[in-house]
């Protein structure tokens, strides 16, 4: 099987990559609902030590890196209330954290979450953290230009591996709010 995008040697759509993904994610595929079916996300396999973004997009083509998205963990403080959230932008982007996530969680202050809570109350490995399969209860904000894309290659849950899926289905992912300007340019 051929991916939509890249080239890589061994490819599955998620529903036949259950027993490659961490159980969070596997849950997710297995329980996916929306208008785009869990066989038009696709798993590739990858090495763990081209993980990271600049890594992976030096070793498997420079062009992957318009199409990659990377999702981050932060917390949102107002008071003594914490607010967990995802966000999922362009790799080629930075995140809004000041911003436009701190408004997004109605927050006085956010800021990246600690590694390892985000592993903990994920579910994956730190450097695969992916939008699909996390936990019920947090946002999940999305950049309006990953929306965009055909198909966005984003972590499978661990390093080893990667999942394609297409831009339009991050919308359609528990908990989803697609919001402008999330992912601002890195100067």
């Amino acid at each position: 099987m051929r991916a939509p995008l890249g080239n890589f040697t061994d490819v599955r759509t998620a529903p036949e990559a259950l027993d490659v993904l961490v159980e969070p994610v596997a849950r997710a595929v297995r329980h996916w609902a929306g208008p785009v079916p869990a066989e038009e996300v696709y798993w590739v396999d990858s090495d763990p030590r081209w993980a990271d973004t600049a890594a992976f997009v030096e070793h498997y083509g420079r062009e992957l890196l318009e199409a990659s998205a990377n999702c981050l963990v932060v917390t949102g403080r107002r008071g003594e209330s914490r607010t967990h959230a995802a966000c999922v932008v362009l790799s080629h982007t930075r995140v809004d954290i000041n911003g436009v996530v701190r408004r997004q969680v109605n927050a006085r202050k956010a800021s990246f979450a600690a590694m390892d809570f985000a592993t903990s109350e994920t579910g994956m490995e730190y450097g695969g953290i992916t939008p699909v399969g996390l936990p019920a209860d947090w946002a999940l904000l999305i950049d309006a230009a990953v929306i965009d894309l055909p198909y966005v290659l984003v972590g499978s849950g661990r390093r080893r591996g990667k999942l394609l899926v297409p831009g339009k289905a991050f919308a359609q992912l528990p908990g989803a709010v697609v919001v402008e300007g999330l992912g601002v340019p890195v100067a």
